[in-house]
């Protein structure tokens, strides 16, 4: 299982229930990685959408207060989620946020695409830093590029064996 995240400098996500900067080659990478795949997210999350289920890709909501989403699979608890995953090829499905979601699902994931972001967007709240966790390393970071003038670099963490 994978994750994909836009952190700011510290390793912030979001705030007021959105993203911290509007970035096009983040979003193109999003898009690229996650098309014909699953993602998985929190109730939140799948919320801040501004068309509802992400197209193209099964959409697996995290919600324990018994609410549907149209275009989407809502499971109530951690145990269902897991279970729901396990559906699917494992190289298939991508946790996509929210931060309680991200913390819950990181110790089943191998493998994160962390986009970068050489700013403070001032966030409320935050992936795990993945540079302070022992049995994470970083595998690849791409040249820094600039995305809606602030600069950026793609990067790719691996679980330790």
């Amino acid at each position: 299982m994978k994750t994909i995240v836009c952190v700011d400098s510290k390793w912030g996500i979001g705030k007021k229930n959105g993203l911290l900067f509007r970035l096009p080659k983040d979003m193109a990478f999003f898009k690229q990685m996650t098309t014909g795949k699953v993602v998985a997210m929190g109730a939140n999350t799948f919320l801040s959408f501004p068309k509802g289920a992400l197209p193209n890709r099964v959409n697996i909501v995290l919600d324990d207060q018994g609410r549907k989403f149209e275009g989407a699979t809502t499971v109530p608890t951690l145990f269902a989620l897991l279970a729901k995953l396990n559906e699917y090829d494992t190289d298939d499905v991508f946790v996509i946020g929210g931060a309680s979601v991200y913390k819950l699902m990181l110790p089943y994931c191998d493998t994160a695409y962390v986009t970068k972001v050489d700013a403070d967007g001032s966030a409320e709240v935050f992936f795990p830093n993945l540079d302070e966790m022992p049995d994470w390393q970083l595998a690849d970071c791409g040249e820094p590029t600039i995305d809606n003038d602030l600069t950026i670099k793609f990067c790719t963490y691996t679980r330790k064996k």
